[in-house]
Formats: C-alpha cells, structure tokens, sequence
C-alpha cells in the first residue's frame, strides 16, 4: 500500500532467531559481561537472567557479539515501539546531530512542529506541554502540576504501580525494603482492579469494580487529610506484569475524581505512542485524563518524554520551573517528531491492532493447551502470561517464569521477565508471520518447564 510500506523491517521465514554459538549467552557476551559488571552494579532482571551482549538491532531482531540474531520481543522493554533503528528516525537524529544539538529551552522549528503535532494527535485538551529526558522527570513534573493547579498536596497511586526511579516518583510505587528510605509524605498507594485477582468480588465471582470506588472514598476519608491534588495511575501496570483494569473502572474513576475535585494523572510512558493500537491507552475506555506523560516509544530509543496538561490548567505549568537542560533539545524533538510521522505514514495503529487480534487469539490457544499457563492479556502490543503452580489456587509459578523466560532467550527470543508474570512487547511494526514465530518460541519453552516439572 502507497505511504504504507514496512519492508525494511521484513525478515525472510525461517532466517530469525538464528543461533550460531553452542552455548548461549555465547563466549564474547560472557566476556563483555565479566569486564563490564566489575564496574556497574545494578542491573535489571532482564540481564541477570540471560546476561547477553548485543552490538546491533535493526527492524524487529537485535544481534550479540558473538552473532546471535534474536527476535525481539521486549522493544529495548517497550522503548523501540517502531523496531531498532527506523530509517526516518535515524536520519532525523543524526540531521540535528550535526546541524543543532542543544540550545536550552529556546524555540526551533522541529520543537515548534513536534509540539503542533502532539496537539493534532491528542484526542482530549491536553494543550499545555512540557519536555524532559526521562520518563520519571515527566511524571515529577506533573505532580508539581497538580500541586500547583489544585492548592492540595496529598496523592494516590496504585498497589503495583511504576513511575520512576526519583524522590517523589518512588513514592507513587510499591516500596523495595531494601532502600533504606521511606515513603514521601502525603503519598498513599490503594488497591487497583485486577480481573484475574480481584480484592473485591460480586456474589457471582466476577470483579466489582464498584467497591474498589467506594474503598477509594473510604480511605480518603479515613486515611489522608482530604488535600488529595490527584489520582496518579498507569493505565496498564507494566512491572506488575501487563496488567489490564476492567473496561468500566477508568469511566467510573473519571467521574469520582471529577466529584472530589481531584485530577486524573495517566502515567503513558509505558502504553503511549501507539503500542496498544491507539496514540494513547486512555483512548480504549473513553476516559479524559488532565495530566498525560510521555516517554519510552515516543522517541523510539532517543531520550525525550513530555508532559500533557489540558487546557484548563495549562498556566499553572509557568508555577513550577519547568524547564530542563536536555528537555526539548533539537535531536530528541526530531526524534519524536520522526516517530508520530512514522506511525501515520506506515499506518502503524492499524497494525498493531492487527498484531493484537493475532496475539489474543494465540494466547488463548496457549492458555488452553498449558495446565502452567493461569491467564493471559493483551492489547495491540503490550502483552501477559502469567504463570501459576495451580490454576485453581492461583500461586505465582516464580521458579517457571524464569525457566520460561531463559529458555525462549536461549532459543532467539529476547523479551521482559516479571517474576511468574512473562511480558511481551514486541515492535509494532512486525508482520504476524515474524509474530508467530516468536509466540512458537514461548510456547516450546512452557511446554518444556512443564515437562520438567512433571506438568
């Protein structure tokens, strides 16, 4: 199709993940990997479990320095939303690499083009932005926002929630008891709707959402001083393993926010920029948010996030000093520009929605055939398998989910552990032959821990 045309990331049949080593990580990235965790202390779950090296990635595989090819089914974990190294967007970066770098927080043409375009896409008022560099200087941002914008101080966030790796953004998540620090005051984490674990259930079993927003009212109540500025969620929990609220939850918090003059804050680092199929998550249950960030796939690997603020409250942005050394700067607008530009030219929602039509019903062909597997979820791109030791105790499989996750990266498939939870986002510009591929690869892989566990 004219204007629409993906080839650059196609892969033959058959030639992806291609293995050349015996053993995988293979010799080079055991290596790379002694030399450099002499020095750097901390990383991810991703790495400690399958500490592979790689060199390169272009379209929908990634390459290791031994020669591995993988599929890739984690986007840099939801990063490279448009797959490695897009043309356009290569070039966009590279154009401002040697033309303007960086020029603090002045006007240039590709600023002024990429803020016009984020108010073209957005589908709500959402007028009033900001740029930053990381996905938890947005949301830091935004709550200096609300403060501002309501005169109150006091925020909730959910049980399970993710929003950064800084002061106050700590405080919208679960706490790690290993940090030695405390939560920020006037920071309070209630439960949230999970279908397939419901805290709050109706007398037939199914989930009443209706109760989690009367416990909403309680707490207030009973809990915080009634200065509560906002409601900070993600609208699908990534960390907790692609976790997705019953469709009637967002519609009812909307108007329980509205009712206690509280803001709705949807933290879409993680969802946003077309990886579900549309430009914003909120958009999939009609729900206007007050505050959006932004981050992750909207510069598809560059670092730049943003910070949406609708119309109504737009000013209170000049409140809170807003303006960062790298945010906005000529490389990161261009690379963000390049993406939008990408995702309409290829026609990219439409694809990942098509990818997800594929994915739900594969996952649900696994889920029947696989005693491990306890629930699966989904939409376009952003996808769960969560493992359980039995399906009608519902215990987290832990030791699997590892097994499972190092045993489809042994066979080319780099994707995103989460504990008994196995999280899938591979790039949306993938076709659904290179898609089921990589599903086959997870599917031999729970098929041989269930064997080895005697399922």
């Amino acid at each position: 199709m004219a204007g629409r045309d993906r080839s650059w990331a196609y892969v033959e049949p058959g030639s992806v993940p291609r293995i050349v080593t015996e053993t995988v990580p293979g010799p080079k990235s055991q290596e790379y990997n002694a030399r450099g965790m002499q020095y750097m202390i901390g990383y991810s779950s991703q790495v400690t479990l399958f500490p592979v090296v790689f060199e390169k990635g272009y379209g929908v595989t990634l390459t290791d320095v031994d020669g591995n090819v993988y599929l890739d089914f984690s986007s840099g974990i939801y990063v490279t939303t448009l797959g490695h190294c897009h043309p356009k967007v290569s070039e966009a970066v590279a154009h401002y690499a040697k033309t303007l770098m960086n020029c603090h927080d002045f006007n240039t043409p590709v600023k002024v083009a990429l803020l016009e375009k984020i108010a073209a896409i957005q589908p709500w008022d959402l007028t009033g932005m900001q740029l930053y560099d990381s996905g938890t200087t947005a949301v830091e941002a935004a709550l200096r926002v609300c403060r501002a914008a309501t005169g109150k101080t006091e925020f909730l966030s959910c049980y399970m929630d993710f929003h950064g790796k800084t002061g106050h953004a700590v405080s919208l998540a679960k706490m790690n008891p290993t940090n030695g620090a405390g939560r920020a005051q006037g920071f309070y984490l209630v439960p949230r709707p999970d279908p397939y674990r419901p805290l709050f259930k109706k007398p037939d079993g199914s989930i009443d959402t209706d109760a989690y927003i009367q416990f909403f009212d309680d707490f207030i109540t009973n809990a915080t001083t009634g200065n509560v500025a906002a409601f900070v969620l993600e609208p699908v929990q990534g960390w907790a393993g692609s976790i997705f609220p019953p469709d009637d939850f967002f519609p009812k918090l909307r108007r329980f926010c509205d009712e206690r003059g509280i803001l709705l804050v949807a933290d879409e680092v993680l969802t946003g920029m077309g990886r579900t199929g549309t430009y914003f998550a909120m958009e999939h249950w009609d729900t206007r948010p007050d505050v959006v960030t932004l981050g992750k796939g909207f510069g598809n690997g560059f670092p730049v996030t943003a910070m949406l603020v609708s119309e109504r409250y737009k000013e209170s942005i000049n409140k809170i000093s807003a303006s960062t050394s790298y945010g906005g700067n000529p490389m990161a607008c261009a690379a963000a520009l390049a993406s939008i530009e990408v995702i309409e030219e290829e026609g990219l929602l439409e694809n990942a929605r098509k990818l997800g039509a594929y994915f739900e019903q594969r996952l649900a062909a696994i889920k029947e055939a696989h005693p491990i597997v306890g629930d699966v979820r989904g939409k376009g791109c952003l996808l769960g398998v969560e493992l359980v030791k039995d399906r009608g105790t519902k215990e987290p499989f832990v030791e699997a989910g590892k097994k499972v996750y190092q045993y489809a990266f042994r066979k080319g498939l780099a994707w995103v552990p989460a504990g008994h939870i196995l999280r899938m986002s591979p790039p949306i510009v993938m076709d659904v032959e290179t898609a089921a591929k990589g599903m086959d690869l997870i599917e031999e892989a729970i098929g041989e821990v269930e064997a080895e566990f005697g399922y």
